[in-house]
């Protein structure tokens, strides 16, 4: 992370001379927003920045950064940020990509990116639809969504981003609102300084083909967000709701009496993983969904591993020699008359 020199910088930095052109009510207004007024906060450097997008309306995001930045092919983001950041490991990379784009076509790359813990901050937009194409149903759309591609009414269980992410080891997992501006600037903040694979799932709304997907979890957070503090016991709806570990380990709500919180699980972002599976499996609509930093470690990261290797051999061996390399081992001169020496 390079981070030596602090500048000053507003929001207004940090956007391009391209018009921004998603439908209007789109949530991706407001987590654009949000980055741009986030990172001029930080003071980076716009010149080792890079934002890398898949395909999608949320794979857009590069062209409005001011920053550097690549749009490139369907599902491959990650793939093309792990090779960005492997060869040169001073840039900050962002990947931009939506939940039909990074889970679906684009899961596979996602998974070894979080597994190897590749030094990559990824927002994942999930409006729960295929919004480029016209609405199709995603890898993360409710059964019974009934869409262009599933006009009965989809039979696929949805996949669950957080489980995903934790499964494959990403070492910081999140989750906020894209209206919710204050926790995702906490949240960008703390992820920006990570070193590691960072998850971040942004429940966003996508206005035209899945509008108000969200709009029990963010227009009534009081009853559909556990806000996660660290220390701190789960509770919601203005603290007279609780949610504790039953018989089983099953999480159960409970009401909280006269403010006693005893016996209700108590936040830590640095605890144990099964707990922050657990906390992946409180999802809408038998659970409030919890919004802020799931889960954070530490672990070397796959560049710096790399790099070790490098350096061991160089100390070993010495610097190497490409052409050397070329004609070493069995070799074959293919003469004039096509007969191999």
């Amino acid at each position: 992370m390079t981070e030596a020199v602090k500048l000053k910088l507003s929001k207004k930095d940090l956007e391009s001379d391209q018009d921004v052109r998603w439908c209007p009510g789109c949530g991706d207004y407001a987590i654009l927003a949000t980055v741009q007024r986030t990172l001029a906060q930080l003071g980076i450097r716009r010149e080792n920045t890079v934002f890398i997008s898949g395909i999608g309306c949320s794979s857009r995001f590069p062209y409005y950064m001011n920053t550097y930045g690549f749009h490139t092919i369907h599902g491959r983001a990650p793939a093309i940020a792990s090779g960005l950041k492997v060869t040169r490991p001073e840039l900050d990379v962002w990947v931009i990509t939506g939940d039909g784009d990074g889970l679906s076509i684009g899961g596979n790359h996602m998974i070894h990116a979080l597994r190897r813990n590749m030094d990559l901050k990824i927002l994942l937009f999930n409006n729960q639809i295929y919004g480029l194409t016209k609405g199709q149903y995603s890898p993360t759309s409710a059964v019974g969504t009934r869409a262009p591609s599933t006009p009965s009414g989809s039979i696929d269980h949805p996949l669950n981003p957080i489980s995903l992410a934790l499964g494959s080891g990403a070492t910081f997992v999140a989750r906020a609102a894209d209206t919710d501006a204050k926790l995702m600037g906490s949240i960008l903040e703390q992820a920006y300084r990570h070193k590691g694979a960072v998850f971040i799932e942004l429940l966003q709304n996508c206005p035209v083909f899945n509008d108000g997907v969200w709009e029990g979890v963010k227009d009534d957070p009081a009853g559909k967000q556990v806000h996660l503090v660290e220390g701190k016991s789960l509770v919601f709806a203005g603290g007279t709701k609780g949610i504790r570990l039953g018989a089983g380990m099953v999480p159960e709500i409970v009401d909280v009496v006269d403010g006693d919180t005893s016996g209700l699980l108590v936040h830590t972002e640095k605890g144990s993983p099964l707990y922050a599976h657990l906390l992946a499996q409180l999802v809408q609509p038998d659970f409030p969904m919890p919004m802020g930093i799931l889960y954070r470690t530490e672990r070397t990261t796959y560049e710096q591993l790399a790099q070790a290797q490098i350096d061991d051999a160089v100390a070993k061996q010495g610097p190497g020699d490409l052409t050397k390399l070329m004609y070493s081992g069995m070799v074959w001169e293919v003469g004039a008359d096509g007969t191999r020496h």
